[in-house]
């Protein structure tokens, strides 16, 4: 539980050497915005008792910091208005599909024991800030930063790993989306398209677009602000580690314990990097 608020505080170190308002740095003032929108947000979830709005939240928190960072830092700067763009499409597209699906399915089965705490649930919002301030944390700094360097091949090759990202995460969803639409599929789990390459193409696609980002930021990095690097990191810790992949495949194998035909895929199709997928013919000879 630690390792978070020991990244935040790594991060906030990082940002010394940026553009100022006033007397206070604008990487500052976002990851101060961050906080603010996360617990504002939680007072109305708390006395409503809802969660419909917590991932809503945490793209607006996005857009909001990014917002931030683009109006009185960026100065103009072409990497920095790409950067701050790309968060926010990405933002704006999680976000809307997230709170479209906590709506349609009506709850959402991750804050069945959070929501009545009033700890627990202060502290779940408080961790999305983190979230949010470390996982943008790289592209925060390069746009806040005094310091501006031209789009060059670093930043190319960035959006190149962006846009892949993007896509691999929205087609993902999409095709998974599909495939609960339909009545036959109910009680079945998805194993066609980029689901038949990786139990969990929609975390890849996330992993590789911040780790775009983080490309994008390299060159106008200084000093702690490489810190900032640990981004992309953060989000594949967070995902293989905390609230994504471990936590879906402990539900998934209590779902389907008893469907021969889910272990079988779990053993053939790796859980995130298509290219260490095992063949059924390979995983029998070993």
């Amino acid at each position: 539980m630690a390792s978070p608020f020991v990244a935040l505080g790594l991060i906030l170190i990082s940002g010394r050497d940026g553009v100022l308002l006033g007397q206070i740095p604008v990487f500052d003032l976002c990851i101060a915005v961050a906080f603010l929108c996360q617990w504002l947000a939680f007072v109305p979830s708390y006395l409503y008792q809802t969660e419909h709005y917590f991932d809503l939240s945490g793209s607006a928190t996005y857009i909001s910091v990014a917002t931030l960072a683009l109006v009185f830092g960026a100065s103009g700067d072409p990497r920095s208005i790409l950067l701050a763009t790309l968060i926010m499409v990405w933002a704006i597209r999680l976000g809307t599909f997230l709170f479209s699906r906590v709506r349609k399915k009506g709850s959402d089965s991750r804050f069945v024991e959070i929501l009545p705490s009033f700890r627990v649930n202060l502290l779940t919002w408080t961790l999305q800030a983190i979230w949010v301030s470390v996982t943008a944390a790289c592209a925060l700094v390069a746009i806040t930063s005094a310091t501006k360097v031209p789009i060059d091949g670093w930043a190319i090759l960035g959006l190149i790993l962006w846009c892949a990202g993007f896509a691999i995460e929205v087609i993902a969803d999409h095709q998974k989306q599909v495939f609960r639409s339909k009545p036959e599929n109910a009680r079945r789990f998805i194993t066609t398209g980029l689901w038949a390459w990786s139990r969990h193409p929609n975390y890849l696609g996330e992993i590789m677009l911040w780790t775009g980002v983080a490309v994008m930021a390299l060159p106008v990095l200084q000093g702690w602000q490489f810190l900032t690097l640990m981004s992309p990191f953060f989000v594949y810790y967070l995902l293989t580690r905390v609230s994504g992949i471990e936590m879906q495949e402990r539900q998934n194998d209590k779902t389907w314990s008893s469907d021969p035909t889910y272990w079988r895929y779990k053993e053939t199709t790796p859980a995130l990097w298509p290219l260490t997928r095992i063949s059924g013919s390979q995983q029998s000879a070993l």
